[in-house]
């Protein structure tokens, strides 16, 4: 495994550690200071520890070299593990939610969250962005797809504690169903973020991908040396990588020789502008045409 695999599941241990502290921080002074809102952040990062396992497991089970039945190796293991994490965290949501509307329509006008639960939604919300910060170094670092999302997923608790934090102030002050609000606020955003997991997995394992990004990857073949024009391009995910397969047209007294290097520098390029390893090329001789090609 290389060094840039080791920091990468480094970053993951790290929110692991991280979440599971918050977590029992939130639920207990949760629980015992009459917030529902803190009580909500803390079950949001029970969903993040096993969004952040998920991701670990990935990533672990990505790194194993192509077999018998996986010529193309395991990077699409990570894109299975956020599926789960997805489904599991779309649960805990819609339980927030549920709790968050029941406590609303019966909360009791005389429990108003103790302020120390305040200080712990603060507390937290910085503890959580300072994660933030050192994984999102750690994603451009490694170019770790996964690691990024990780820790976009930070900033996001980092923010929902803020949440929870505006809504405690509020409840303390006389505003006694902002806490409940603040906590369908909470159950909200975990499905939200359990939202944007599923389309991005589901889109990576049905091989869509960006269409705009596709056009930028056409767009710096036809700018290779040799390339006349090209007539099919089609790109997909494999994991965190890009399979890309193009035909080219180029000119038809090359020998095979000159073809094939002109194959390579779309290879290098792709590399360099783009980070796509893997590149299958077909070469077609090129037919001039009065209207619509490129000289």
């Amino acid at each position: 495994m290389d060094k840039h695999s080791i920091s990468a599941e480094k970053g993951a241990y790290i929110s692991i550690a991280a979440y599971i502290f918050l977590s029992a921080l939130k639920l207990t002074f949760g629980y015992f200071g009459d917030s529902k809102g803190l009580w909500a952040d803390g079950l949001n990062n029970t969903t993040d520890i096993i969004a952040s396992v998920a991701v670990l497991i990935g990533l672990k089970i990505s790194k194993r070299p192509p077999d018998d039945n996986h010529s193309y190796g395991h990077l699409r293991a990570e894109t299975v593990a956020s599926l789960v994490a997805a489904f599991i965290m779309i649960t805990v949501g819609l339980q927030v939610i549920y709790s968050a509307i029941e406590s609303f329509f019966s909360q009791n006008k005389e429990a108003v969250p103790d302020m120390f639960t305040a200080y712990v939604a603060l507390f937290s919300a910085i503890f959580m962005y300072g994660v933030y910060r050192y994984n999102l170094a750690l994603s451009k670092k490694t170019k770790s797809a996964s690691i990024q999302a990780v820790a976009q997923d930070n900033r996001s608790d980092a923010l929902v504690s803020i949440g929870a934090f505006i809504g405690i102030i509020g409840a303390t002050i006389g505003i006694s169903w902002l806490d409940a609000v603040a906590a369908l606020v909470v159950g909200m955003m975990i499905c939200k973020t359990a939202w944007d997991i599923f389309h991005a997995a589901s889109l990576s394992l049905t091989d869509g991908f960006d269409e705009q990004h596709l056009q930028e990857i056409g767009q710096t073949i036809l700018l290779t040396d040799g390339v006349k024009d090209m007539s099919e391009i089609k790109a997909r995910m494999h994991g965190n990588e890009i399979l890309v397969e193009a035909t080219i047209h180029v000119n038809p007294l090359l020998t095979v020789i000159q073809s094939h290097d002109i194959t390579v520098k779309v290879e290098e390029n792709l590399l360099k502008e783009h980070g796509v390893k893997h590149v299958i090329v077909h070469i077609e001789p090129y037919v001039f045409q009065k209207k619509g090609t490129r000289h």
